[in-house]
């Protein structure tokens, strides 16, 4: 009985050990490598079980509807992570297990979607601004968003394929936040639209890459990273800031409420800080770090090109996109339908 009893305890103590020994990471499709995860894995012996997702919406549904998802990190947009700790979704962070903090560039602290660093970790970030061919047009004549209600781009123009976005542009034109709620301005910005329709040649998000590069569309709204990374293959590329304003996206990493093994959420977020490993994934994605130290490791053609890093004074003119409420977003939505449907 006695050595039944021992083997009894022994076998408990490794499932329970081996159960703890793992990590529930929800995040983004094709933003983290797998060769990070692999890496994480051999310096902690944690399993990952990695999930993606394609949207904040299908993240935060999820969540919202089993609490107890069992995810031990997640990967919000700015805007998700202001209305998840608002309704108390998220974990206060505990900088004390997180060493490498410290890497993080400061432009991304202390921001209106998270004020007190209290929930998010800023990961990778990006921009919307202006995407030029320059065998097509002069960069020199595009300097703002109003730029693109001009004749001579008739059938050319690009727009994502993303209702805030869009809406942005107009806002931006009519000098207005691109957090505005009020439905009497929802509605200006899209009769300002209405009126850049004829410029626009397509509306696109998936595949906004292939198509600067194969210069299916010249000119239009792009991401910043997305872009760049066309910019790779396609010379003519360039971006373009405009000088009346744009939209700032961070990602971030948080972990979510009843998270199950976050002793080793902090292990992971910890190795993610890491200047080298926020390097790595950097050169693998594209798309802009948030760690200033992993920034400055970089190769100088890439942490010295401004459509990827642009100055801090470029930076002042953009606008973080912060969360608003269902009604505000139904008006958006309302509006966005009919502005697609050309009504």
């Amino acid at each position: 009985m006695r050595a039944l009893l021992i083997s009894l305890i022994l076998f408990f103590s490794t499932a329970a050990l081996a159960d703890e020994n793992i990590l529930n990471v929800y995040a983004w499709s094709g933003v983290i490598p797998d060769f990070i995860i692999q890496q994480f894995e051999k310096e902690t012996g944690i399993k990952v079980n990695f999930s993606t997702y394609d949207s904040n919406e299908t993240m935060y549904t999820k969540l919202r509807a089993n609490p107890r998802a069992g995810y031990d990190i997640i990967e919000p947009s700015s805007y998700y992570i202001d209305r998840m700790r608002r309704q108390q979704m998220l974990e206060p962070l505990d900088k004390k297990q997180l060493s490498h903090y410290k890497n993080i560039n400061s432009l991304f602290l202390k921001t209106h979607y998270d004020p007190e660093d209290k929930y998010s970790i800023p990961f990778i970030w990006g921009a919307t601004g202006i995407a030029v061919n320059k065998s097509a047009f002069d960069p020199k004549t595009i300097t703002r968003w109003s730029d693109l209600w001009k004749k001579i781009y008739l059938n050319q123009l690009m727009l994502l394929n993303d209702s805030r976005e869009v809406f942005s542009v107009a806002l931006i034109t009519l000098g207005r936040s691109i957090n505005e709620t009020e439905p009497k301005q929802i509605k200006e910005a899209y009769q300002k639209l209405k009126e850049l329709l004829p410029n626009v040649k397509l509306f696109n998000s998936d595949a906004t890459i292939s198509i600067l590069i194969d210069e299916d569309a010249t000119l239009g709204m792009a991401w910043n990273g997305d872009t760049f990374k066309a910019s790779l293959e396609n010379p003519h590329l360039t971006f373009i800031y405009p000088k009346d304003g744009f939209v700032i996206w961070v990602d971030t990493f948080a972990i979510p409420r009843n998270a199950p093994h976050q002793t080793n959420a902090y292990r992971f977020l910890n190795f993610m800080l890491r200047a080298d490993v926020a390097k790595k994934i950097a050169l693998d994605n594209n798309y802009p770090t948030a760690n200033l130290a992993a920034q400055n490791l970089l190769p100088n053609s890439i942490k010295h090109n401004p459509i990827i890093y642009p100055s801090r004074e470029v930076l002042k003119r953009g606008e973080f996109q912060r969360d608003m409420s269902d009604v505000a977003l139904g008006v958006y939505e309302k509006y966005w339908e009919k502005l697609k449907m050309g009504s």
